[in-house]
Formats: structure tokens, sequence, C-alpha cells
């Protein structure tokens, strides 16, 4: 949600890329160029990690993965400089 009146609501239909980083991996070119059909490359990040998520490159907060109606979706748990109780508190 928008808050700050007017400044902001020119803003509002302005389109941003928003993504979410399910996770890295550092490899060789050789590696990358040996990957096919069942090739599995382990990331950094651990399963019960938070995702980050990305406005424009920007992080602005973490999100948990959620599956509903057989679709991927996900529940923001933190806000970029704000806590989980924090957010909590404000839903």
């Amino acid at each position: 949600m928008l808050d700050g009146g007017d400044n902001f609501a020119l803003l509002g239909d302005v389109d941003v890329r928003l993504s979410v980083e399910l996770g890295r991996a550092n490899l060789k070119l050789k590696d990358v160029l040996a990957l096919g059909e069942d090739s599995v490359v382990m990331l950094e990040r651990l399963v019960d990690e938070p995702l980050d998520v990305m406005v424009n490159g920007k992080l602005i907060a973490k999100a948990e993965i959620i599956s509903e109606g057989g679709r991927f979706g996900m529940k923001i748990v933190e806000l970029a400089g704000r806590s989980k109780a924090q957010v909590e508190a404000a839903a």
C-alpha cells in the first residue's frame, strides 16, 4: 500500500519487476556447459530459509513459498528494515 498522498499516487501505476531469488550457486563455466536434463545444482540457501524478494534488483522483503490452487505464491514474512514481529503487528 502506498502512503504519502499525491506524491506517491503519481507513481502507483509505474511497472516494476518483482523477482524472488531461490538461491545462488557459483559454478565453473565447464560445469555450466555440462548441465543437461536431470542435472542437479545445489544452491547456497537452506530449505527453511526465507527467500529474497526484490524490486528492480533491490531487496525489499523476505518471503516463504506457498502453494494455492496449483500455483506458487509467496507470503511476506519480513520487510527490509523491519522484523518479522513488526510485519505481523502491522497485519
